[in-house]
């Protein structure tokens, strides 16, 4: 009887034990996952403070990143007479000297890459660019998307046919049963949807030109800086000509939203302005100032 009373006894004690190390070695666990938790929590939150240190500091001063990198990165396309390359294959046009001009200025070098004009706000808004400087109009899409410099250049979309033709289009209406060809993303795509006409939406405003030189579209919409450098006799499309303007514009270049460089580079376009180092380029390209 003994022994049982002794094994029974013994028993309770091992079970004791038991349940005494389990409680001890779950309450370590769970400490131990308050700890984890807590400093995850705490790195994640430094992390996230730091992220939202360093954008803060980017919206603060955008003007600042593009000294720190040492490049001002400038999205384009190839627009004679704005941005084009010579012979070379060097950038060259109005808007590469003024663009240079004011790099010079800021202590950085400018740097051109050419963009897909329909996206130019996401790679603007992605920082794959610092701006959009390519005879850019300003519009309500442009304002929207961007906070844009003073105007510059003055502009206006026309409609370029064939030269032989210019006499039979006497006015828009006269048009309406024409295919355009326009540059996707282009103030002259917002012109020809506008009329309600039927259009084929290309890269470039180049394309655009080639489209109606090779007879695939009737017409396009271009910038009349475009029109007067390539089309006409004496240049690369000497069989095309403008047959009227649509509306009246402004260029202007594109920062993004809440950039202080659009200060900056306004304050510049001033000192250029006065003295006279955009109206020589204005000159050089035939172009006319906004003054």
């Amino acid at each position: 009887m003994k022994k049982i009373i002794a094994l029974i006894l013994a028993s309770v004690m091992i079970c004791l034990a038991f349940a005494a190390c389990s409680s001890k070695s779950t309450d370590e666990t769970a400490d131990k996952s308050k700890t984890t938790g807590t400093a995850a929590a705490t790195e994640a939150k430094t992390e996230g403070g730091d992220e939202t240190t360093e954008e803060a500091a980017d919206a603060a001063s955008d003007l600042q990143y593009v000294k720190d990198k040492g490049n001002l990165v400038i999205g384009i396309t190839e627009y004679e007479p704005m941005n084009y390359q010579d012979a070379d294959g060097k950038w060259t046009g109005f808007d590469t000297e003024f663009a240079e001009a004011v790099a010079a200025k800021l202590g950085v070098t400018a740097e051109f890459v050419v963009i897909d004009w329909d996206n130019k706000f996401w790679e603007l808004n992605s920082k794959s660019i610092d701006c959009v400087w390519n005879g850019m109009t300003i519009n309500e899409n442009a304002t929207k998307n961007s906070d844009v410099s003073d105007p510059y250049v003055k502009n206006a979309q026309v409609v370029v046919v064939a030269s032989d033709k210019i006499a039979d289009y006497a006015d828009v209406e006269a048009m309406k049963d024409l295919t355009f060809a326009v540059e996707a993303g282009s103030a002259g795509a917002d012109a020809v949807a506008e009329l309600g006409y039927n259009m084929v939406e290309v890269n470039t405003q180049a394309d655009a030109l080639l489209e109606v030189s090779s007879g695939s579209a009737d017409a396009c919409v271009i910038d009349i800086t475009m029109a007067n450098a390539m089309t006409g006799e004496g240049t690369s499309y000497a069989s095309l000509g403008a047959a009227f303007e649509l509306n009246s514009e402004e260029y202007g270049i594109a920062f993004r939203k809440g950039s202080d460089m659009v200060a900056e580079v306004n304050k510049i376009m001033a000192e250029l302005m006065s003295d006279g180092t955009l109206d020589a380029l204005a000159e050089k390209y035939e172009l006319t100032l906004v003054k």
